[in-house]
């Protein structure tokens, strides 16, 4: 304090510079602010800017549970600089006033804790709750049944056949001439069929039997808002969704699994239920004259 007293030039440099910061500052936040409610008033339509549109039942309730940590985190950090501003004009150095030492208020640490934990506690116990009885609960009895089996670099699909079961599989069994891994022994298996594209009913639970057949992968669809890794070795049988949008989409690998990986898609396609209905009667029709030639 005492050299700018004593040199007027710098007073005045330090005015300039510091003014014009208080005002862009100022400035930024009306921005932000007003560009948070002008985009929340239109509708997205791609991914360009945010989440691409969801598309499975599961997927609304993790939406909201994103949308309200985006608010609350938007409208802290709102506060949070404008209170900073605000501190920083009022208290800003000015000659004839000296500064003075304040040990803080133990209240006010008190309640900017307790707050913060509470808000902590709250998302962990609903976000608890969304993992173990949403994404992880028992899928319904009537959920298609849908094996998916990812390699070096692709994807393929088998379904149950006419009685809708896939049968008994093990890891151990997967390989070039049986990639599912179906057990031989088992007789469910033997009408099951295979697809390129997973074909999925709308409206409809479907559960997945994930494999890989080298390298960990991963099932990632964004409309869905599902992601899994699928590990060598392992079989998860635990993902399931519920498809509400007729439509196409992409699933991708979303693990780096060798050179080929940028190119590690399949196409999925859901589709009405009878729509889907006369596809899976018609993929599975060669498989069923197989089966009645035995």
């Amino acid at each position: 304090m005492t050299i700018l007293r004593k040199c007027p030039i710098l007073v005045l440099a330090v005015k300039r510079v510091v003014r014009p910061a208080i005002v862009l500052a100022g400035f930024m936040i009306a921005v932000l602010v007003l560009g948070t409610v002008t985009s929340s008033a239109a509708e997205r339509t791609s991914n360009l800017w945010w989440m691409p549109e969801v598309a499975t039942k599961s997927g609304k309730q993790i939406d909201q549970l994103i949308h309200f940590i985006y608010y609350l985190t938007g409208i802290v950090f709102v506060l949070t600089q404008v209170v900073y501003v605000y501190f920083l004009i009022k208290y800003r150095s000015r000659r004839g006033v000296r500064a003075t030492y304040s040990h803080g208020n133990n209240r006010l640490e008190l309640i900017w804790t307790v707050i913060p934990a509470a808000i902590f506690i709250g998302l962990w116990g609903y976000s608890n709750h969304l993992w173990w009885n949403v994404i992880h609960a028992e899928p319904p009895a009537d959920s298609l049944e849908v094996a998916v089996t990812a390699y070096q670099f692709g994807f393929s699909f088998q379904y149950g056949g006419a009685d809708g079961k896939l049968g008994r599989s093990n890891v151990n069994l997967i390989g070039n001439n049986n990639l599912f891994g179906n057990d031989p022994n088992d007789p469910l298996t033997r009408d099951n069929f295979q697809s390129g594209i997973l074909e999925l009913p709308v409206d409809r639970p479907v559960r997945l039997r994930l494999n890989s057949k080298d390298v960990i992968h991963a099932f990632y669809v964004p409309q869905f808002r599902v992601y899994q890794d699928i590990i060598p070795g392992r079989t998860i049988d635990w993902v399931w969704f519920i498809p509400t949008q007729i439509g196409s989409y992409q699933l991708a690998c979303n693990q780096l699994c060798g050179s080929g990986h940028y190119n590690m898609k399949a196409q999925i396609e859901v589709v009405s239920k009878q729509e889907f209905d006369k596809w899976y009667k018609e993929k599975s029709a060669p498989s069923n004259k197989a089966l009645a030639a035995r």
